[in-house]
């Protein structure tokens, strides 16, 4: 294919949402052969953008084409089908767990009406076996889909968006749930199909995955194309278009904590798999402690632990001094213990349909016990709550009756953080917190971070080391060996 014709072009493309316009005037053109880094603050309008490329509705104005035609798909499955593939940020909705691998790897397949509607165990098994060699997944295709680690899951649904050879692929935040070498192993996979001809939109908040695979840099700024940028990149320019202005160089991290005073909390010989080697740690009041390690290597596991949500095989844990295993989440909130889990959209957020689902529902719900006496629903309380969160994180939105799902993830993500702000912690554990945010809002989250550390311990748990640096007064690498080694399922 010409690399000098483009396989995909947006001219003039404007769309809105009521009142709010989303993008205006938007040209862009993606070329084959060519990884395109789509780049811009959250609410800025690349969701929008993916979406209408993905067949999730279209423009209000202006011309979408593909491969020289116009581009119009009524849903998802009709952009796929003509040469449109899209690997969202979230593996979760993309997949089925209790289903085998093979019957993941063809689920589109096996979902499309115009397919034969019966194929064997051993057919399935032989269709899926190219899928998979094709993206380098080692692993039993009889076996099902939740015995993956989440970076074999992920490499289960790009082989899936590949089957069909797009034009086109696009990737939103490829290596936000994924250690480095993972994510090293599916960049290398990106840069094939690049040399292949295919067109990439890559969509990331993270820089060192822009300056690994970007060509080509396309910065969306309030809904407009605010820069195109060649190489070599300046990313901290590109973080001021971004932003519109120079972001605060980050405070260097030292630690708080006074050693004279006795471990806000302790674990000793704690042990979370039967395999595990059991270990030590001591955080101080006053301290964040920074905890870093690859993705599916336990962390997540100690930080439920720790919040009463998973067991403790052996060892002990001290909070303040007392004895510390706590038999629910929830008398680790009463407590003071929160956790801010890694994966919002299970842990944190609700349905839309229910009434929870608002942003002053969301930050109050753990605090129902506190806020609505003898079973009277006090909504004032959350809204204050919100108010304040709105003002403090600096969420964009309507206001605190406002869907959680309406809004950016760099916003939900600002919202889930605030819920624990909410009360008093003694103890805070955010798991993953960057995640899929922008840069702006990174640094909000970091000062709200230390703004309150002298009246907590804090514990953040991170694959990304740079986001360790960035935040934490100490850091503590953990493996896989220490909480869930290799071989353990």
């Amino acid at each position: 294919m010409d690399s000098s014709v483009p396989v995909f072009t947006a001219r003039a493309v404007t769309k809105r949402f009521g009142s709010t316009v989303a993008l205006t005037h938007v040209d862009l053109d993606l070329h084959a052969g060519e990884i395109v880094a789509l780049m811009g603050m959250n609410g800025a309008g690349k969701s929008t953008f993916v979406k209408m490329a993905s067949g999730v509705g279209m423009p209000d104005n202006g011309v979408l084409t593909l491969q020289g035609k116009p581009f119009a798909p009524r849903s998802p499955q009709d952009a796929r089908r003509l040469g449109i593939a899209t690997v969202h940020q979230s593996v979760a909705d993309a997949v089925v767990p209790s289903i085998s691998i093979a019957d993941n790897l063809l689920l589109d397949r096996l979902c499309d009406p115009a397919s034969p509607w019966r194929m064997t165990l051993a057919q399935r098994r032989d269709a899926a076996r190219p899928l998979a060699a094709r993206v380098g997944l080692e692993a039993d295709l009889d076996a099902p889909l939740g015995a993956l680690p989440l970076a074999g899951q992920q490499l289960v649904v790009l082989a899936r968006a590949l089957a069909d050879r797009p034009a086109l692929l696009i990737l939103d935040e490829p290596s936000a749930s994924l250690s480095a070498p993972e994510a090293q192993h599916i960049f290398g996979l990106v840069e094939r199909l690049r040399d292949e001809g295919v067109a990439v939109l890559l969509v990331s908040h993270r820089l060192g995955d822009v300056r690994r695979l970007a060509d080509r840099i396309a910065i969306l700024r309030d809904g407009r194309v605010a820069a195109d940028l060649r190489p070599p990149f300046d990313l901290d320019a590109a973080i001021e278009t971004m932003v519109g202005r120079r972001l605060p160089a980050p405070r260097s991290p030292h630690a708080r904590a006074s050693t004279s005073s006795p471990p806000a909390f302790s674990a000793r010989a704690l042990k979370l798999r039967p395999n595990g080697v059991p270990f030590d740690l001591d955080v101080w009041p006053g301290e964040i402690v920074a905890i870093v390690g690859p993705v599916g290597g336990g962390k997540s596991t100690f930080a439920r632990a720790i919040f009463g949500d998973a067991p403790v095989l052996a060892g002990e844990m001290r909070l303040n001094g007392a004895r510390w295993h706590p038999r629910s989440p929830a008398e680790s909130i009463r407590a003071g213990v929160f956790l801010a889990a890694e994966d919002r959209s299970r842990s944190s957020a609700f349905p839309d349909s229910v009434s929870f689902s608002t942003i002053a529902g969301t930050i109050g719900f753990p605090f129902l016990s506190r806020w609505h006496r003898f079973g009277f629903v006090r909504r004032c309380r959350e809204r204050e709550a919100a108010l304040r969160a709105i003002d403090v994180f600096g969420i964009r939105c309507g206001g605190p009756d406002d869907r959680l799902a309406r809004l950016s993830g760099g916003n939900q993500q600002k919202v889930v953080l605030a819920r624990w702000h909410a009360e008093p912690a003694r103890l805070l554990l955010l798991d993953e917190p960057f995640q899929g945010v922008d840069a702006l809002a990174r640094a909000d989250i970091a000062k709200w971070l230390r703004q309150g550390a002298r009246e907590r311990a804090t514990i953040v748990f991170v694959s990304d080391l740079d986001e360790a640096h960035e935040i934490g007064d100490r850091i503590v690498s953990f493996d896989r060996a220490t909480l869930e080694p290799a071989q353990s399922t």
